[in-house]
């Protein structure tokens, strides 16, 4: 098991989640843990690029319920369909919001969180649980974190 991660800081944001990935790997190989598996992936994500919050929801009767996450106190429940992560639980698609207030039905769980981008997570064709990642900044988010945090994605699904 890796106990420390080795991320150039001065590497761009492609370069850092190639790094991460087989670092995460190791971090998951051979813990059959779920929650101690997803509190590592948040704390790597958050240590690596240093979002304001990362976490995951799982899907429990019909609700996003708050599993492990780095960052401030967070939403406890959303509701299928209802704010980024709800939206993205319905679509079953990534979601990127540049300007979460411009999200219709937002939640703001923090009004410090301004953009977001949200993936599900799949057990077969069911969204099990959906990654959360939110930043302080307006359009934090492009399509090298959307690459990046789907690899991170498909490992989760391959442990589930």
């Amino acid at each position: 098991m890796a106990e420390d991660l080795y991320i150039d800081p001065s590497a761009d944001k492609p370069a850092k989640y190639r790094s991460l990935i087989p670092q995460v790997e190791a971090l998951v190989r051979g813990e059959s843990d779920l929650i101690a598996n997803l509190s590592n992936v948040a704390a790597a994500l958050r240590q690596t690029f240093g979002f304001f919050w990362v976490g995951f929801y799982l899907v429990k009767d019909r609700q996003l319920v708050l599993g492990p996450f780095q960052g401030p106190v967070a939403c406890t429940r959303i509701d299928f369909g209802k704010g980024v992560c709800g939206a993205a639980w319905e679509r079953k698609e990534v979601i990127i919001v540049p300007d979460v207030d411009k999200f219709p039905g937002h939640i703001a769980c923090s009004s410090l969180s301004k953009s977001e981008i949200v993936l599900p997570i799949m057990k077969g064709n069911e969204v099990a649980m959906v990654l959360d990642v939110d930043s302080d900044r307006l359009g934090d988010f492009d399509t090298a974190d959307e690459e990046g945090l789907r690899n991170i994605v498909r490992i989760i699904e391959q442990i589930l």
